[in-house]
């Protein structure tokens, strides 16, 4: 359970604000005090009749009432408008959580006021889990204590200089896409070899999550558990060498890079 007091409103109702409030409200936080605007109003529906969260096309009353006003609007919506109706409609104090892509707080600030308290927020994915760190960046007016409650309801948290936001986010935020496709080629390995693809699966994840788990109880760097692995002339180091003479390692390096270099534009689009 999280000790979540304050009212939360959500500006835009899109894939990632659905994602956070099903989170906190696992977590047992209180829906009433969750409330959403979007201008979809299916969207509306959609969100007040699977959750019970108060959600509609306008949603002053909510916005006029929040502790902590989440944007969750699209890095090429109109943004300038949605800063203007918070500053007609908000607390003053009322903490603004920006979870849109490439925007960064002195853009944030131009458009609400250098007084407001601003975070910056890349959420992870994984928030149905309680795992993945999110990218949390704060200006001089917020504070850790106004907003931890609520990011901790989604996940994990990692406090960052923003000068690191968008490394952050192509690396970590980012992160279970990688994961995820190499589950998949490996499981297709494991076919390829001629196991049953159901079994490929099986035996991929407990890979994963056991030499995850390995790394942690060990304390050792991957190198020294892959020396340990590997037996002189062994089956492991003939695979070793194979994925060295790849571009494995390359190819990942830089699709970390092509992240990076995307949320940096989407700053500027």
């Amino acid at each position: 359970m999280i000790d979540l007091v304050k009212r939360v409103h959500f500006i835009g109702g899109g894939q990632m604000s659905e994602a956070i409030i099903r989170a906190m409200l696992t977590n047992d936080a209180d829906k009433q005090l969750i409330t959403v605007t979007d201008i979809d109003q299916k969207r509306n529906e959609y969100l007040t009749g699977r959750y019970g969260v108060k959600a509609n096309e306008y949603g002053m009353t909510g916005l006029a009432e929040a502790d902590l006003i989440v944007i969750g609007v699209r890095p090429q919506d109109d943004l300038s408008t949605v800063s203007r109706t918070i500053i007609e409609q908000a607390k003053e104090k009322a903490t603004i959580v920006s979870i849109v892509a490439g925007v960064t707080l002195v853009q944030l600030e131009n458009w609400l006021g250098k007084n407001r308290p601003i975070v910056r927020v890349i959420p992870n994915t994984l928030t149905d889990t309680g795992l993945g760190f999110s990218g949390v960046a704060l200006n001089e007016h917020a504070s850790k204590e106004a907003v931890e409650p609520f990011l901790t309801s989604f996940g994990k948290v990692k406090y960052i200089d923003e000068k690191l936001i968008d490394a952050f986010t192509g690396y970590g935020v980012a992160g279970p896409n990688y994961v995820y496709y190499f589950i998949e080629s490996f499981v297709d390995a494991g076919v390829l070899a001629g196991l049953p693809r159901d079994l490929a699966f099986e035996v991929a994840l407990e890979n994963l999550v056991g030499a995850v788990d390995m790394l942690k109880h060990s304390g050792k760097h991957p190198r020294q558990l892959l020396d340990i692995n590997n037996s002189p002339a062994g089956v492991g180091i003939h695979a070793i060498h194979q994925l060295n003479s790849s571009d494995f390692a390359a190819g990942l390096q830089r699709s970390v890079l092509t992240a990076v270099n995307r949320t940096t534009e989407l700053a500027n689009e």
